[in-house]
C-alpha cells in the first residue's frame, strides 16, 4: 500500500515534466536558429567592411564596426539565454531525481521499521500461545513452585537469538546503488565520498567547512540529529584546537 502511495505521488509530480522539457528544448532550438542567422549577418557585414574599407570615411568605418559589434552582442545574448535554459532544464530533472532518491530512502526505512515491529509481535504471539495451555496445567499444582529456566530460554529470547538480525533482512541503500547511473561530470560533488547529491543529506554547522553537505550513510546517521551537527573532519579540527 505504501509503495502505491509513493509511486502515485511521484507520478503526479512528474506529470507535467515532459511538456516542460519539450518547451525548453523548443526554446533552445529557436535560440540556436536565431544565433545562426545572426552569425550569417556578421559574416556579411564583415565581408562588406573588408571590401569597402578603403573607400569609407572614418565615421562610416566606425558605424560599420558598431553594426558588427552589435551583432556579436546579440549572439552572446542568445548564447547566455540558451545556457540559462539548459541549466533550468538540468535542475528541473535533477529535482525529480533527488525526490525519488529521498522517497526510496524513506520507504526503505519505513519498511524496515514495519518488519522489525512485525517480527517482535509474532515472537511474542507464539510465546503467549505456548504458555496458555501450559499455564492452565501448572496453575493447580505448581502455584508456589519457581519457574524453570532463565529468561534466555523464553520463546521471545529464543526467537531473537535464533533468527537473523532484521536489519540484515533488507539491503541498506549504499551510495553505489544510487550512483550506478551515469553522472554529469559538471555536477557538484559532496561528502567524504566525493559523490553527487542523493537521498537524505545533512549540512555541517561549521560555516568554514570545506565540504558542507554529507550523506546520512557516510556519517553513520539514520535520522537528523537535534541541535547543531559538525562533520567528522570539523569535529577533529575542533579537538586539535
Amino acid at each position: 500500500m505504501a509503495t502505491a502511495i509513493y509511486l502515485e505521488h511521484y507520478l503526479d509530480s512528474i506529470e507535467n515534466l515532459p511538456c516542460e522539457l519539450q518547451r525548453n528544448f523548443t526554446l533552445m532550438r529557436d535560440l540556436d536558429n536565431r544565433t545562426e542567422e545572426k552569425k550569417g549577418e556578421i559574416d556579411k557585414l564583415a565581408e562588406e567592411y573588408i571590401a569597402t574599407v578603403k573607400n569609407l570615411a572614418s565615421e562610416q568605418r566606425v558605424e560599420h564596426l558598431q553594426k558588427i559589434q552589435n551583432a556579436y552582442s546579440k549572439c552572446k545574448e542568445f548564447s547566455d539565454d540558451k545556457v540559462q535554459l539548459a541549466m533550468q532544464t538540468y535542475e528541473m530533472v535533477d529535482k525529480h531525481i533527488r525526490r525519488l532518491d529521498a522517497d526510496l530512502a524513506r520507504f526503505e526505512n519505513e519498511l524496515k521499521e514495519k518488519l522489525e515491529v512485525s517480527g517482535y509481535e509474532s515472537a511474542e504471539g507464539r510465546g503467549v500461545k505456548k504458555g496458555e495451555s501450559r499455564g492452565l496445567r501448572e496453575k493447580r499444582g505448581s502455584r508456589g513452585r519457581g519457574r524453570k529456566g532463565s529468561d534466555e530460554d523464553s520463546p521471545r529470547k529464543k526467537k531473537m537469538k535464533n533468527s537473523p538480525d532484521l536489519s540484515d533482512a533488507l539491503l541498506p541503500m549504499q551510495p553505489s546503488d544510487v550512483l550506478d547511473m551515469p553522472v554529469d561530470p559538471n555536477e557538484p560533488t559532496y561528502c567524504l565520498c566525493h559523490q553527487v547529491s542523493y537521498g537524505e543529506m545533512i549540512g555541517c554547522d561549521n560555516p568554514d567547512c570545506p565540504i558542507e553537505w554529507f550523506h546520512f550513510a557516510c556519517v553513520d546517521l539514520a535520522t537528523k540529529p537535534k541541535g547543531k551537527w559538525f562533520c567528522p573532519r570539523c569535529t577533529q579540527d575542533k579537538k586539535k584546537k
